[in-house]
């Protein structure tokens, strides 16, 4: 597949990437383990969307030089933009199932961001691969939506059936089958993913968490990297649009996790949007749910819990 972006707009992408990892990694870093609050999630993910902004009407301006002709220009810019949005609108299946994850591993809020940042690197040079490498790999893992699907409407049964316990890692069925073929740790060693008893050399279940993660990413990717091809067929456009969006994930999901703290039966919504979206997933050979129905379906299932949450929460 050829592009229309010129090379020195490949190197000014590639640039862009290593600095914001550069931001997250070493910057970030030196705040150390945190959770992360509202303000500072809203602050960032204002910033991811305006930067996004900015690259595009850079890419539009690239193309219009490269090319001398202000519509195709237009006709690009708006390609990238309506990729971003496709790309953003179906990452709220990501991170609804991030939350999942957390929760269902009582994973601590202060090392939640050190589990993403990590997940953002995997999410960034997977879709690289599966984009350039060409649309074979996509049917090969194609059967993997079926699995998750399943899995999907299994844990928001669960999770519906279970909003009111708390979670208890020693008893958690996931990791006594992974303890089956490692030795994984009964309790978290800070943000290490290896940790020693007895003298020996085993995984936490943080491990377990990141490898969640970076398996949740590769099967929405199957998932939506096609919706953006049929957008266009520029690889330039879609690797970019799909980066851009997956580098504003974690600021979205602290957003989210923050609403999920603050109302109290928005775990019971949490259930039925991924008992929906694993439903999505098990029918798409059947009949594709237009991303509009599934947004207005998570919005909407979440204003409702929201307004059940506040209209039932205890006058303090």
């Amino acid at each position: 597949m050829s592009s229309i972006a010129p090379v020195w707009l490949w190197a000014v992408f590639v640039v862009f990437v290593l600095v914001a990892l550069f931001v997250d990694f070493v910057v970030l870093k030196q705040q150390g383990a945190h959770a992360v609050g509202v303000k500072e999630a809203l602050v960032w993910s204002l910033a991811w969307v305006a930067l996004s902004l900015v690259f595009n009407a850079l890419f539009w301006w690239g193309v219009h030089l490269e090319t001398g002709s202000m519509p195709v220009a237009n006709e690009k810019a708006l390609e990238f933009l309506t990729g971003y949005l496709i790309e953003k609108s179906l990452s709220v299946d990501n991170i609804f199932v991030f939350l999942m994850i957390f929760n269902y591993f009582s994973v601590p809020p202060a090392f939640q961001k050190r589990v993403l940042m990590i997940g953002i690197i995997g999410a960034i040079v997977l879709r690289a691969v599966m984009i350039l490498v060409g649309g074979w790999l996509l049917s090969q893992f194609h059967w993997i939506l079926y699995v998750f699907g399943a899995f999907l409407i299994f844990t928001g049964i669960k999770m519906w059936f279970g909003t009111d316990e708390d979670g208890d890692l020693d008893d958690n069925p996931a990791l006594k089958l992974l303890r089956r073929f490692m030795p994984v740790s009964k309790e978290y060693d800070g943000e290490r993913f290896w940790t020693h008893e007895n003298g020996i050399k085993i995984a936490t279940p943080l491990l377990m968490v990141v490898a969640l993660v970076a398996m949740t990413d590769v099967i929405f990717a199957v998932d939506s990297i096609p919706a953006i091809f049929a957008i266009t067929k520029d690889p330039f456009i879609v690797l970019t649009s799909n980066v851009m969006a997956v580098l504003g994930l974690r600021a979205m999901f602290f957003l989210l996790q923050a609403a999920a703290g603050r109302f109290h039966l928005l775990n019971y919504g949490l259930a039925v949007v991924l008992t929906f979206i694993g439903t999505k997933m098990l029918i798409v050979d059947f009949y594709k749910i237009p991303v509009s129905v599934s947004l207005a379906v998570v919005f909407g299932v979440l204003a409702i819990t929201m307004i059940w949450s506040a209209k039932t929460a205890p006058n303090t």
